[in-house]
This record gives C-alpha cells, structure tokens and sequence, in this order.
C-alpha cells in the first residue's frame, strides 16, 4: 500500500506541536549535533533519551533541576590544549594533515604541501551548509589535487527536521573521493589508542559520513554522478605523551549501518510521545516533583556506558541501583545472567541448594548451575575451607 504524502505533510506539524508540549510550549528546542546522535546509535533501545533528543529537550537542565547535574565539559586546560593541537595540524594549507590523508586512506599522489583551503565563513548555518555543498562541487570538479574543508556545515535529515552538524574537516582525495577527518586529544601511544575512544569517534565520525554522503547525493546531478564517500575515516590523536600528530584509519561501515538503523527508529518519535499523558511535560522550569513524574513515564535502558554519553545517566544509574536492575552491572554482565534480569533473582538462583555430588540438574539452566558453583566457592573461600570433593582441585 502507498503511503499519502498528504497525509504525511499534514502529520508534520501536529508532530512538531506535540513534541513542543513535551518539550514546554516556551522553551527553545535544543539542536541534535554528532555526539548526540552517536549516542543514540549507542544505546538504541533507550526510549527516553530517544524521546527527549527527539523532541529537543534541554537535558542539562533537566538533570540539574532533578538535582542529578552530569558534570560534562572538559576542563579549560584540555579545551586549550585541543584547540592548539588542532590549530597545529591544519596549519600551512593543512600540510600535515593532508599529509597523514595521503599516508593512512591514499586516494591519488602525495600532496605537495598544503592544498586548497575554500573559505567557509557564513552569517548563518543554511549559508554555511550552502558554501560546504559549493566547495565540495568545485572540488570534485578539479580532480588531480588535494582540498581542506576545514570546519565545513552539512546537513542531515533526522526525523523530518534537518540537523547542522560540523565535522573537523572533510579532505577530497585527488581521485574525487571524499574523506572525514576526526581530530582528537586523546594519545596515540605505539599506534593504538585507548578502544573506547576510538569507538565513541567513530560512532561520532559515521554521523558525519551519513550527512556526507547526503551532500554528495544533493550534488550528484550537478556532477553527473555522485562523489565516492569513503567509510575509512582518518582519526588523528597526538603521538605518543608529545604534541605531534599522527594518524589511522578507522573503518566506520558498522557504526554507521547501526547510527542509520537508529536515526531511521527517530521517526516513530511520535509514536512514543503520542503514549505519554497530555500533562506530561520536561520544561525544566516545572517542579521537580512533575519533572520526576515525566522522566519516570518514559521507559530507559540504562548502562554504565551511559555516563560517558547521556547528561541524564546519574538519574538513571541511582533508578537502576533501587530497582535491583542488572543492567546496571554493565551489558557484558547482563548478556552472562540470560533471563534473570534482578540482582534479587541473581542472589536467589545462587543461594538456591545444588544436587548431591555437585552436579547440576538435567533441567538447570546453565546460568544458575554457575551462579550456584560460584556462591559455594566464594563461601568456601571466605571461610578458608578447602573443597575436598572428589574431583575437585
């Protein structure tokens, strides 16, 4: 069956309306950028922070006014010393920089020094997505050399509604190819990096990616066929415990087929506002008795990763903790309990009695038949009690 696109335009505002009334009717929405949305494709069965990112709620505020504040930023000093480590390696025409672009994703001969550098600068975002989209034409038009987009404006559709985002710099390779560039404070110490940054870079990164490869489709009648976007990122960190920067390549496809996944589920926003009572609303100004009452209407998914992404976590850490939830514990650890989802059953399963001889029941699920073994060993260890069963060391 085909969907009305009258019906679909005609939903746009009623949407948008109701998503105001979560939000507070007087309160500005606040933008969606990269890191946002890579948190998403993080947590992607969150259905509060889906809500919220969705409908633009101030979640700083909010946390602050249900006295939970996330504590995010970076400190002065790290803000300056990345600031001067990015200033560093785009200096000269982005020399270094296009150098460790030729050295880490190749795409046509090594550059001769700095390279094109298209001014950028605009009053406004629209203007400024308007000069990226032109420089990336004329770019693609004279193949044979290398082009810096330093800060560069795309733009990204999500949910209906078009999101600014600002990558560090894109680089079009001599071959027309198209590359984004993540720059980070973070050390590269014997040409590695710790796992988890570079996970949450890259997560950030295949945002960037996606809003690239829409540019590219916006340009391909223009350009005959649309710019190769490459799913190799270049990721570049200071070596070692010096300022010098050096580079990898980071391969981005699976992050970026979870952040489209993801971003694709932002649609049925709605769907989990329309659920939500008409007097629900996150307007921070509200007591914090009603705030509570609207976080807690909204069901989340809370990991330890969260504290790392979501400005709401401390609130949902300390609701996890007093329901006994696993997930708490951490994913690995709530994939090992299988179908025991509290900390209360976890406890009872161990503390249930094992067969004569230690062996475990035909029916007994395997999680349980350890969690069994485990409690007696701890026990036996706590008492300093060796185990003299037969077969057992």
């Amino acid at each position: 069956m085909s969907e009305d696109p009258n019906g679909a335009a005609s939903a746009a505002p009623a949407l948008r309306q109701r998503l105001a009334q979560v939000r507070g009717v007087s309160v500005e929405p606040r933008p969606l950028d990269a890191r946002a949305l890579a948190a998403l494709a993080a947590n992607p069965g969150c259905h509060r922070r889906a809500l919220l990112d969705g409908a633009g709620v101030d979640k700083p505020r909010l946390a602050e006014a249900l006295g939970v504040p996330s504590g995010f930023g970076q400190s002065q000093f790290a803000f300056m010393r990345g600031h001067a480590f990015e200033a560093r390696v785009k200096a000269d025409g982005g020399a270094e920089l296009l150098r460790l672009a030729h050295a880490c994703l190749g795409g046509g001969p090594p550059p001769d020094g700095g390279g094109e550098v298209p001014r950028l600068a605009a009053p406004g975002q629209a203007e400024r997505v308007a000069l990226t989209e032109e420089a990336l034409r004329e770019a693609a038009g004279r193949r044979g050399g290398w082009t810096l987009l330093d800060h560069p404006m795309l733009a990204l559709e999500v949910a209906g509604s078009g999101v600014f985002l600002e990558p560090d710099a894109v680089v079009v390779h001599p071959d027309g190819g198209w590359s984004v560039v993540e720059i980070k404070s973070f050390p590269m110490l014997d040409g590695s990096a710790d796992a988890a940054k570079v996970g949450a870079a890259a997560r950030q990164a295949a945002v960037y990616v996606l809003a690239l490869e829409e540019a590219a489709d916006r340009l391909s009648d223009q350009l005959g066929e649309a710019p190769a976007v490459r799913h190799q990122v270049l990721l570049v960190c200071p070596k070692d415990f010096s300022n010098l920067p050096t580079g990898a390549a980071v391969d981005v496809r699976k992050q970026r087929a979870v952040t489209r996944r993801q971003l694709s589920r932002l649609t049925k926003v709605g769907e989990l506002a329309a659920m939500l009572p008409l007097d629900v609303c996150f307007d921070p100004d509200r007591p914090a008795g009603a705030l509570l009452h609207a976080v807690e209407s909204v069901p989340a998914s809370y990991a330890p990763e969260c504290l790392s992404a979501c400005e709401l976590a401390f609130h949902c850490r300390e609701r996890a903790r007093a329901a006994g939830d696993v997930t708490a514990l951490g994913r690995s650890v709530r994939g090992e309990l299988g179908g025991l989802t509290s900390v209360e059953e976890v406890l009872a399963a161990a503390a249930s009695p094992e067969t004569d001889g230690g062996g475990a029941d035909p029916g007994t699920d395997a999680t349980v038949a350890a969690l069994r073994r485990a409690a007696r060993l701890r026990a036996e260890a706590l008492a300093g009690v060796p185990d003299r069963r037969p077969g057992c060391r």
